[in-house]
């Protein structure tokens, strides 16, 4: 037993000793060894650190990129409508120069005709019905019985209704609008109007044909002028077919009528004209 304690005590010495020789070296060389150690350990743990930071910083420029595209996109979704705006401006004034000079042509070509320009502000369209209302009236010097044409100086209706500031016109196809009529042709009278078994395919009865020379397909279709209510030489269409009434006695011609009242913008209400004897 004592030797045993003697080999411990020995083995406890060499153990004190080289702990204590491990810390002088230690305390002589300073931490630099200590923080090398420190160091080697936490380097995987930087370099992972370093990654993550990295791989959060690339996030946040996505993120970043993401918003900037969002507002250049919002930037030029604007600026095409502005562009698709002034566009369709630009072919409302080309469309509404060229009507002008169109009624400008038509004015040298009507000198007896007093022209009142109007914009459509309305359109109805039913199985008893074709009207335009139009922003002009009585101010204007527009008129009830006063025929309305577009810029070709076809015929578009008659003024049925007016206020001081407003009209109303059965177009041709209406019941309410009879004109009388003539067949460029053949100079035959008769009289143009609307008819309801007609007015939902958007043609015009021409009625009481004598029955001695009648029209044929394409006949041009003109106002006469007489009685002097409207002017003459209106263009009213030209005629499809030709029909015999339903008692078969009678013949009637079918007109296409040369103007389609849905798309009309502008019209030119004639308020004063020359009567043709």
């Amino acid at each position: 037993m004592k030797n045993f304690f003697n080999k411990m005590g020995i083995w406890i010495l060499a153990a004190a000793v080289v702990i204590v020789l491990t810390l002088s070296i230690l305390s002589a060389t300073g931490t630099g060894l200590l923080d090398n150690i420190a160091g080697t350990i936490a380097s995987p743990f930087r370099s992972a650190g370093a990654a993550i930071g990295n791989w959060v910083g690339s996030i946040s420029d996505k993120f970043d990129d993401v918003d900037t595209l969002q507002k250049e996109n919002e930037e030029l979704k604007k600026r095409i409508a502005e562009l698709e705006a002034a566009n369709r401006q630009a072919q409302t004034d080309s469309q509404e120069n060229e009507r002008l000079r169109n009624l400008l042509n038509l004015r040298q070509q009507r000198k007896d005709f007093t022209f009142e320009s109007a914009k459509v502000t309305q359109y109805e369209n039913s199985n008893w019905a074709s009207t335009l209302t139009l922003n002009r009236g009585t101010s204007s010097g527009v008129a009830v019985n006063n025929c309305v044409v577009d810029e070709y100086g076809a015929l578009v209706g008659v003024v049925t209704e007016v206020g001081l500031n407003w009209c109303t016109v059965a177009t041709v196809l209406d019941t309410q609008a009879q004109f009388g009529a003539t067949v460029f042709r053949t100079g035959e009278a008769a009289v143009a109007m609307g008819d309801l078994s007609l007015m939902s395919s958007g043609k015009v009865k021409l009625n009481y044909l004598s029955g001695t020379n009648p029209p044929v397909g394409g006949d041009l279709v003109l106002t006469s002028g007489l009685g002097g209510y409207f002017p003459s030489g209106l263009v009213i269409g030209s005629v499809e077919d030709v029909r015999t009434d339903d008692s078969g006695l009678t013949q009637y011609a079918v007109v296409q009528p040369n103007v389609r009242p849905e798309s009309l913008v502008q019209v030119f209400v004639i308020t004063a004209f020359d009567i043709v004897d």
